[in-house]
């Protein structure tokens, strides 16, 4: 169903709509093809507003509206880090399928945790507040454009935007009826320790990684474990049954180009390796073997440091002069987790409301994600089976997709290329639960290979015959 703008509010009057908590800033009407970024959009209404749901808010939204073929649905999409703009890619890409799309920069500008230096509120804003708040408003504005409700919502986000579409679920179960959270930053507290504890070890410059140095590992890792899935393909399927151990490659004597110094061996482990909180007992998960190609020469990738640090200088320890040689991982990961208190993190694993009502959730990971471990999705759906009741029980809403080969959010040497929002409408709309869902490779443009996302925990088996490069050849099952 496509709908008409005909007995609606016009664009340039949607200044006059009364928002919850705030107001409509402006609204212009945009010709199709009008903004230079985005060429090839079509005509729609661009509305802005400003929300103070607390007196030190100032949580910025927009909202792009169809100007024609409406799908009638909503969507919001997530943003990434410490998120402090709007995500106008992600919201061209929803208005190309004709949804209403919003986006917030969850009440500050910029890319750091600065903004929480004396600002406990703007930390709640960007911990959920924002998210909500531009949901509850965006509806409002949808509804007055088009005379008519949004009939189904949406919430579809990956790294930051994947923790804010879980903590959606958690706190929020009517807000959108379906739910697509790709490597959710879920154990954000965590994954700033895991960060920190790595960047501390790579301090000094012997222990540190080069390029080369991760591409020898790489390689010694995929000759270990590519096959134990039957395939030897160039991508590990479960990182959970590789052993490999990185003392394999230390250098006999002096460091050359095929072995590893000892203190590389052990920033290597330090990276493969979880740890518990001490004062929760909850495992702290680490990088899989396979993620080694997206390595930095401080362990995990350059965001996840910088995410990391800021994450104890402006929320932890309020002191910007805080360096990551005062760090101690037992103290200040329970330090963290309690300074937290739920705002951020969104490990609750209680999605009982979510699921009473219909919502459906949809979850994937890179297994070779270098940034945030993707042991954080396979645990936090252990923790909601536990939860409710077992993995039958959740199974008609909830389904977990792990990519092997797959990077943060995209990229890698595995099939990273799926639309998980067409399976996520499909599972909502149609009521076809996702049982696979087709991922693609390609090199220089051209689809090389294609293979099944299998929900977890089945993975892609080989039927024996065919291609290895063919989705056909796989079946999705338990080993």
């Amino acid at each position: 169903m496509t709908y008409l703008l005909i007995a609606a509010l016009a664009c340039e009057r949607l200044t006059t709509v009364a928002v919850p908590h705030g107001t409509v800033t402006s609204a212009q009407s945009v010709d199709a093809g009008a903004l230079a970024q985005f060429a090839t959009l079509p005509a729609f209404c661009r509305v802005a507003a400003r929300l103070r749901p607390s007196e030190d808010s100032d949580i910025k939204m927009e909202l792009w509206l169809p100007a024609a073929n409406w799908n009638g649905k909503f969507q919001e999409v997530g943003n990434g880090a410490f998120s402090g703009s709007i995500a106008e890619p992600a919201m061209a890409a929803a208005l190309r399928r004709g949804y209403a799309a919003a986006s917030t920069d969850t009440g500050h500008t910029g890319n750091t945790a600065r903004f929480a230096l004396g600002h406990p509120e703007k930390v709640i804003d960007f911990g959920w507040r924002a998210i909500h708040e531009t949901a509850v408003a965006s509806k409002a504005i949808v509804e007055a454009f088009y005379a008519s409700a949004p009939r189904l919502s949406y919430f579809t986000g990956c790294s930051a935007g994947g923790r804010q579409a879980l903590k959606e679920a958690q706190r929020f179960p009517a807000d959108f009826d379906g739910i697509v959270a790709g490597a959710p930053g879920l154990d954000w507290t965590g994954r700033a320790a895991q960060a920190v504890r790595v960047a501390q070890a790579t301090e000094k410059p012997a222990a540190r990684l080069s390029k080369e140095d991760a591409a020898l590992l790489h390689t010694a890792v995929l000759a270990a474990c590519d096959a134990l899935d039957g395939v030897k393909d160039g991508v590990i399927d479960d990182p959970t049954r590789c052993t490999f151990d990185p003392a394999a490659l230390q250098c006999a004597s002096e460091k050359t180009a095929s072995c590893l110094a000892p203190a590389q061996v052990r920033t290597a482990k330090l990276l493969y390796d979880g740890r518990a909180n001490p004062k929760t007992k909850r495992e702290i998960t680490a990088l899989a073997r396979g993620s080694e190609a997206g390595w930095t020469e401080n362990g995990w990738t350059a965001s996840a440091r910088a995410t990391g640090l800021d994450q104890f200088r402006f929320l932890v320890f309020k002191d910007p002069a805080w360096d990551v040689g005062a760090f101690d991982f037992d103290a200040d990961i329970a330090r963290a987790e309690a300074a937290d208190n739920g705002t951020i993190n969104a490990l609750d694993p209680d999605l009982k409301a979510f699921f009473d009502r219909g919502g459906k959730l949809i979850q994937y990971h890179g297994w070779s994600d270098p940034q945030i471990s993707p042991g954080n999705s396979t645990q936090y759906y252990s923790r909601v089976v536990k939860a409710l009741g077992g993995a039958d029980r959740i199974a008609g809403s909830y389904r977990l997709f792990m990519a092997p080969g797959m990077g943060h959010c995209g990229g890698g040497d595995g099939p990273n290329t799926f639309d998980m929002l067409a399976a996520l409408e499909q599972w909502v709309e149609q009521r076809t639960p996702p049982d696979r869902v087709i991922a693609s490779h390609a090199t220089g443009g051209a689809v090389d290979r294609t293979r099944p996302l299998c929900p977890y925990p089945q993975v892609a088996i080989y039927k024996g015959a065919g291609s290895t490069d063919d989705a056909a050849s796989f079946a999705c099952g338990t080993r």
